[in-house]
């Protein structure tokens, strides 16, 4: 399979890249990527005619992976050799250093897709979603200033929705994977390394939490405490934790989720694997992909299900594609289990923020 990479440019094409750097993920917004190509005698680079603001597609073989701007071209020389370097990002960079356009300011009775769509289109992008029948978003005023990005994933957290961008440069909002690549990655089999990070430090045996009104003298106000309590029996020693969750006055069952999720992302959050794979492609020959699941045995690194012989199915957070003449082609996954990827409840609106509350 054709696993060169190329880097497309108005009606040109540029391949044999002798250092490569891509990388994709669930919890980063845009996809980025590095290119060298490096000749002894200066000439034929040339050329190669990159600026930057250029639109462009990165392409591994005949798969799509990036499709934005080039932000950087660095050519350099010296008495042995003449290089470039190209450095660019997802047409989603916009998203994050743009300023948010939205007429008057306020946003009131739609959806994140909606609002995403709209603070979208002004730069150009288009989204998706997997997910039906969105939460209603209570009316909030936009912070003048805010990017596109701060304002879509604050909407997003609050429909439990994760953000990122695709190959064709594009934004989606999703929940945490369901589907499997097509294999995965085994001790001994297609693992060069891997390091495995179990921690403790950050889970706690009891987490409570509470809501209050930040008004609780105004006649709005509401004085009392809601209180939610959630415990891990996976920590055996007394470690409490207390939270504030983001509500101050309705949607009660906030607090409670608010403790569920700090809980479940940091059970999840407790081992994390990053390995090195020696092929960009699953035995299918499909390109790994963030927001996959994949099945993964290290038993060396006591990284197995509950029996010890088999793999365990967790989600492919990062992918970052590699080639230099020093490692060959490689790509290193990081992966965790799926809970910890879920996104964190939040409420959006200070006064009214629940469907319930809400003045009709």
């Amino acid at each position: 399979m054709d696993d060169d990479l190329y880097l497309s440019i108005g009606n040109q094409t540029i391949s044999g890249w002798t250092d490569v750097r891509i990388t994709r993920g669930i919890e980063r917004l845009p996809s980025d990527f590095e290119l060298g190509l490096t000749e002894l005698y200066p000439g034929q680079l040339d050329r190669v005619v990159v600026q930057p603001g250029d639109e462009c597609q990165v392409m591994i073989g005949s798969s799509l992976v990036i499709t934005g701007y080039v932000d950087r071209y660095t050519p350099s020389m010296d008495a042995h050799s003449h290089t470039i370097r190209v450095a660019g990002r997802g047409k989603c960079q916009d998203l994050v250093d743009c300023a948010a356009m939205w007429p008057n300011g306020q946003i009131s009775g739609t959806s994140a897709l909606d609002v995403s769509t709209k603070l979208a289109a002004h730069y150009g992008i288009t989204v998706a979603c997997d997910v039906q029948n969105l939460r209603p978003i209570p009316q909030f005023n936009l912070f003048l200033g805010e990017s596109c990005y701060e304002i879509i994933e604050r909407i997003s957290r609050y429909s439990s929705l994760l953000v990122y961008d695709t190959p064709d440069g594009n934004l989606t909002l999703a929940q945490a994977g369901t589907v499997q690549a097509a294999s995965g990655f085994q001790q001994g089999i297609n693992v060069q390394a891997a390091t495995v990070q179990y921690s403790s430090d950050q889970r706690f045996s009891k987490y409570t939490a509470y809501t209050q009104s930040v008004q609780m003298y105004s006649d709005i106000g509401v004085a009392g405490n809601v209180i939610a309590v959630v415990e891990d029996t996976g920590v055996k020693r007394p470690r409490e934790r207390v939270i504030i969750a983001e509500a101050v006055q309705g949607f009660q069952d906030l607090a409670k989720q608010r403790a569920t999720w700090e809980m479940n992302r940091r059970i999840g959050r407790a081992a994390v694997v990053t390995l090195t794979t020696d092929s960009w492609r699953d035995s299918a020959g499909a390109l790994w992909t963030p927001n996959t699941l994949v099945s993964i045995l290290l038993p060396q690194l006591k990284l197995a299900d509950e029996s010890g012989t088999g793999p365990v199915t967790w989600l492919i957070g990062e992918v970052t594609f590699q080639r230099n003449m020093q490692t060959g082609t490689t790509a290193t996954i990081t992966a965790m289990r799926p809970e910890a990827y879920l996104p964190e409840p939040t409420a959006l609106q200070p006064m009214f923020v629940d469907g319930s509350t809400i003045p009709q």
